[in-house]
């Protein structure tokens, strides 16, 4: 009996200790992953930029793309329109700014040590939507742009529209124009070409990221202009050749320096590209007066643009900014001009041209952090 109370406590301790291990496994098992995730959170490293509503769709792709790289970045960007970002980007409540405008002189005084990093390139299209003709291809020059934009031109069968489409049967209907409601670098593109093209624009109204349009209605971003020309009929607007393919908007085909009207693409838009880009300036140095627009050469498509990604050149100067986020901040902007370029041709992108990632790859080399170079 003595013999049996002793087998039966100590198969008790055995089975108790068998029941505090199992339950000493479990807890270890949710501490350790635990431990791992609270490391991970403090790890986080959260990105935050605005601005150009143009370069969204491949910013956004590159969020996603970046994050199976660096799985503890995460980076927010607001499609708010150029003229946001740069306002947001003076005044440090982002971590970078993106325009497809360059900074003014005035800007520039606004936001000292800033740099221009081109990120991509595109190219700005007159869109339309004229029911009898559903096609891309109606042939228009500066000239006759500059005069729509001015209210000069107000019919579709206006002679001098009807005098460069002898193939097309236009309406008699009245032109609605759409333009941009917001602050924007499309628009900044868009009126210095007309500027460029038309003495009577550049007398009358300018160039400029907004400017007072003497006639038509206005839209929010890249998008509101798309929508606006899809859901009216017999209106002309400018967007970005890439919202122009994705929303299927027709558009026209401009008459180039070379007297060649041509359309708008990515081989077109390299072709400016090409033509300007020979003498750009460094990242730090003013970009104001860079422009590609009516860009020499029989083949290149008049209205091309880079978009600029914006940092401040000593990044500490940013209070939002410490150091893990600004060699976060860098390294990612070194994978977008060089790898990242790989997405932007599929979305209708223009990809860097070598001499200009090169240029890039040097402005980022000359960004620090408390003095110290962060690539």
């Amino acid at each position: 009996m003595n013999k049996n109370k002793v087998l039966l406590r100590e198969f008790n301790m055995q089975k108790n200790m068998i029941i505090m291990s199992i339950v000493a496994g479990l807890l270890l098992g949710i501490i350790i992953p635990s431990s791992i995730f609270s490391v991970h959170a403090q790890n986080k490293i959260i990105i935050n930029g605005a601005g150009a509503t143009f370069p969204f769709p491949l910013i956004d792709t590159w969020r996603v793309d970046y994050k199976t790289i660096k799985p503890e970045v995460d980076i927010n960007y607001q499609s708010i329109g150029s003229g946001g970002g740069v306002k947001q980007f003076t005044a440090k409540t982002v971590d970078f700014g993106a325009t497809d405008a360059p900074l003014t002189a005035q800007e520039m005084q606004s936001a000292p040590g800033a740099v221009h990093i081109p990120e991509t390139i595109g190219s700005v299209v007159a869109a339309y939507n004229i029911p009898s003709i559903p096609d891309k291809g109606l042939k228009l020059t500066g000239e006759v742009l500059g005069d729509i934009f001015l209210g000069k031109i107000t019919k579709w069968n206006d002679p001098k529209i009807q005098s460069l489409n002898p193939d097309k049967t236009l309406p008699g209907d009245d032109i609605v124009v759409v333009h941009r409601s917001d602050g924007s670098g499309t628009t900044f593109v868009w009126t210095d070409y007309l500027s460029n093209v038309s003495s009577a624009w550049s007398q009358q109204v300018g160039k400029g990221k907004s400017v007072a349009w003497p006639t038509g209605i206005g839209a929010p971003g890249n998008e509101g202009v798309a929508n606006a020309i899809k859901g009216t009929a017999n209106t002309i607007g400018y967007i970005e050749l890439s919202y122009a393919l994705t929303t299927k908007t027709p558009f026209a085909f401009i008459q180039n320096k070379e007297g060649n009207f041509i359309e708008p693409s990515i081989a077109s838009t390299r072709a400016a590209v090409a033509a300007q880009s020979g003498a750009l300036p460094k990242g730090d140095q003013p970009w104001t007066n860079v422009t590609m627009v009516n860009a020499g050469g029989k083949d290149s498509y008049p209205i091309a643009s880079f978009s600029y990604l914006l940092l401040y050149k000593e990044l500490s100067t940013d209070p939002n900014i410490d150091e893990p986020k600004a060699k976060a901040l860098v390294d990612f902007i070194a994978w977008a001009i060089t790898d990242g370029q790989k997405t932007g041709e599929s979305l209708n992108y223009v990809p860097l041209p070598d001499t200009v990632v090169k240029l890039d790859q040097d402005t980022l080399k000359s960004l620090t952090y408390k003095g110290k170079p962060l690539l």
